[in-house]
């Protein structure tokens, strides 16, 4: 299943995650009304795509009138795509691309993590 996800680059310090597929049920077999997956707070899923981090300001001391460097530099996110995010859902916005369900979030937004490898 290829979503193109690929076209999708991520800016700054957010995240691009799909979310945990959702019940209908309790454990004890009860069904939930349709709007009680949208109060929940905490959600969590999977980081598919990250941002370049947070921009760093320029060290180039150089004289005003000599020519900058226009690299931009940036301290890199602490989370990594494939990890399992816990997220807070008030910070996350949400965006369908090709009929999936996605949420951008801000790595301050982000909980906790769950990486399978060090």
């Amino acid at each position: 299943m290829t979503t193109n996800l690929d076209k999708i680059i991520v800016v700054g310090d957010r995240v691009l995650i799909k979310p945990n597929d959702t019940t209908d049920r309790t454990k004890s077999g009860l069904y939930l009304p349709s709007g009680y997956q949208d109060k929940e707070k905490i959600l969590s899923g999977y980081i598919l795509k990250c941002g370049p981090g947070y921009p760093l300001p320029s060290l180039d001391e150089g004289e005003a009138w000599n020519q900058h460097s226009q690299d931009a530099h940036y301290m890199p996110l602490q989370v990594l795509p494939g990890d399992l995010a816990l997220f807070l859902q008030k910070n996350a916005i949400e965006i369908k691309y090709n009929n999936e369900k996605y949420f951008i979030v801000p790595q301050n937004a982000i909980l906790l993590v769950e990486r399978d490898e060090f």
